[in-house]
This record gives C-alpha cells, sequence and structure tokens, in this order.
C-alpha cells in the first residue's frame, strides 16, 4: 500500500518532517532511506532488503535500494516525465508505472535488480498499473478505462490477461501476488482472492460491515486488508490459508486499523488509530496473532514516532514511516532554507524556546 510522505507543518508553531526508514527487527536499526533533500513513497522490499519506492515533486523517478537498503538507482521512465513503483519479487524485478512519451500512463516491469524498464500495454485500455510481482515474474495490476480491470501477466510480464469480476460490480483492482499465482484485491465493495495462476475469483466477505480491501498475501495464502465492521469501524483483518476464514485484528486502542502486507511467517504489519487519534504503526506475532505498537520497541531513536508500516519481509525487515523528533527537523529545515529563511520561518510560526 502507498503512503505519503514529505515535509509538513503540523502546526504553525511545531516543525515536523516525516522520513522512510527500514525497521530492522533482528538487527535492532532503523535504517534511512532516502536522503534529506528527497521525499517520496515506498512501496515494497524483498528478502534481500531491496527497497521500491519512488520520488515525488521535483524528482518524480522510481527507484531501487540495493540490499538493506544501501544506495539507490534510477529506474528512469518509459519516455515521458514520471515513474512509480509499487511491487519488487526477491530478484529485484520492479513494477509500477511511468508516463509514457506521449503522456499515457503504462505498466512496466523491470530485469533483475531494476535494469531496464519493458512497457506491459495496456490490453488497449486508456491506462495501466503494476502492483505487485511474484518469484517468477507474473504482474498482477490494473488496467483502466471507464472502470479499473484487474490483469495477470505470464512468468517475466510475459502476456496480460484480465481477471474475472465478482458479481458485485465491474471494478476490479488487484494489489498483490504470491508465487502460486494467487491474486488478491478488491471489486465493487468486496476483497476477493483468485485461484492458482489467476484463475476464479471468490468474494472474501467482510468483518460485519459492507466493504473490505486485501492489500497482501503470503504464499500460504493469508490475506490480510482491512474490512469495515458491524459498528461502522474499519480493522485489519487476516484470513486463513487460501482466503479462508476472516479474522479481526482488533487496533492499538483507537477505531481504526489497516493491514498492509504480510510475510511467509505469517506477520502482518500496518497502522491504527490509538486511543487519543494518533496513528501508530503496528506488527503481529506468526499468523496474525497478538498486535504490537513498533514504537514500544526500546532500542528506538527517542523522539522518533513510527506513524506507519508498508511492507515486510521473510528476515523482519519493516519499510516504516517515522515523525522526526522536533530539533532534528528543525535542523533539516535549517539546512534547508539558511540561516536569515529558517529565522524568517521561526518568527512566522510564532515559535518559543
Amino acid at each position: 500500500m502507498v503512503l505519503s510522505t514529505g515535509l509538513c507543518f503540523v502546526s504553525p508553531a511545531f516543525a515536523q518532517l516525516q522520513r522512510l526508514y527500514i525497521l530492522d527487527l533482528k538487527r535492532n536499526q532503523l535504517i534511512t532511506l532516502m536522503p534529506s533533500e528527497m521525499t517520496g513513497n515506498a512501496t515494497g522490499i524483498n528478502n534481500a532488503g531491496q527497497v521500491a519506492w519512488y520520488a515525488i515533486k521535483e524528482y518524480g523517478h522510481a527507484f531501487i535500494t540495493g540490499p538493506d537498503g544501501v544506495g539507490r538507482t534510477d529506474l528512469k521512465t518509459l519516455g515521458g516525465d514520471s515513474s512509480a513503483t509499487f511491487g519488487i519479487n526477491d530478484a529485484g524485478q520492479v513494477v509500477g508505472c511511468s508516463q509514457t512519451a506521449t503522456g499515457n500512463l503504462h505498466a512496466f516491469i523491470t530485469g533483475p535488480n531494476g535494469v531496464g524498464m519493458t512497457d506491459l500495454g495496456t490490453l488497449g485500455e486508456r491506462a495501466s498499473y503494476a502492483t505487485s510481482i511474484n518469484n517468477a515474474g507474473q504482474v498482477a495490476g490494473y488496467t483502466v478505462k471507464e472502470y479499473g480491470h484487474a490483469f495477470i501477466t505470464g512468468p517475466n510480464g510475459a502476456g496480460m490477461t484480465h481477471l474475472e469480476s465478482l458479481p458485485d460490480g465491474l471494478t476490479t483492482v488487484a494489489h498483490d501476488i504470491n508465487d502460486a499465482g494467487q491474486v488478491v484485491g478488491r471489486g465493487v465493495r468486496h476483497a476477493f482472492i483468485t485461484g492458482r495462476n489467476g484463475v476464479g475469483m471468490k468474494d472474501l466477505g467482510t468483518l460485519g460491515g459492507d466493504y473490505s480491501v486485501a492489500y497482501g498475501i503470503n504464499e500460504a495464502g493469508e490475506v490480510v486488508g482491512g474490512s469495515s465492521t458491524a459498528a461502522g469501524y474499519t480493522h485489519a483483518f487476516i484470513t486463513g490459508p487460501n482466503g479462508v476464514g476472516m479474522t479481526d485484528l482488533g487496533t492499538l486502542g483507537g477505531g481504526y486499523s489497516i493491514a498492509t502486507d504480510i510475510n511467509d511467517a505469517g506477520q502482518v504489519v500496518g497502522w491504527s488509530t490509538m486511543a487519543a487519534g494518533d496513528n501508530h504503526a503496528f506488527i503481529t506475532g506468526p499468523n496474525g496473532v497478538g498486535m504490537m505498537d513498533l514504537n514500544s520497541l526500546p532500542w528506538l531513536p527517542p523522539g522518533y514516532v513510527i506513524t506507519g508500516a508498508i511492507s515486510i519481509n521473510d528476515r523482519g525487515q519493516v519499510v516504516v514511516i517515522a515523525d522526526l523528533p522536533k530539533p532534528e527537523a528543525y535542523m533539516l529545515i535549517f539546512a534547508g532554507l539558511g540561516l536569515i529563511g529558517f529565522l524568517v520561518w521561526w518568527q512566522k510560526s510564532g515559535s518559543s524556546a
């Protein structure tokens, strides 16, 4: 799931900066993913710790990191100005969408380690988006004309075939695919899972409400996402293998939670509102058991608040969004504005020591 990050002022009196990190749960490390002068969105991490992400604003390109988030490589575009990533497999093949030379948005796939960019086409429709890729190089995503229509490809992005639709309407959007080719996503109102290689489509139901969406699937076919409850809240869920059953993962004390990814141990990540209404990232134990606030880790640097978890690999590395502590945010703003600009901003903000 794509999350938005960047420089923001929470109120006129306080500076706050959000940054992307890898939270390494095995080595107790918080690894910075991009230079301080860039803002962007991270969308996936593979088992080598390579992260697919894209810059926003003036950069506007898709990137891949090296193992454990080190370095960055610009994936360029399909001839247009911008590109964005949405998924990565263990070979470092990246998928996403890019502007073409004519300004249209087309799904793409790269070779291993992000080398090269191939246009996957649109099946004759207006635009296409590749959202995920498995270790065979099968790509899932969706095309857009009047409505979204989920697709799957063969190995290494060869061929593109539309999936079926749920009875609730024509719209389908694919969000993830496992190595068996099981695709998950959403229809008009309900989450779905397909069989192997995208064959068939099953409604996953809800947690008692009227809508659900699936964002992640592991090799056992356990699916995670979010669903409305009978009480009208949105809660994170996990299913059993092959999408059977749906279990409410609860929240961290607030009324809202969403699950964004799951690894092969069944550890689920996402974010939840707290009782006070602020957002905190969470992780569960195997098979979705127990929801823990990632901010409770005792080794985290003081002042950092992890507000969202985007993706997790089988090594326990989690891509997260964190709010920087106020002093560091001030220093980054100072570096960007210079002394005079910083003092002007400080006076206008009404900040006081």
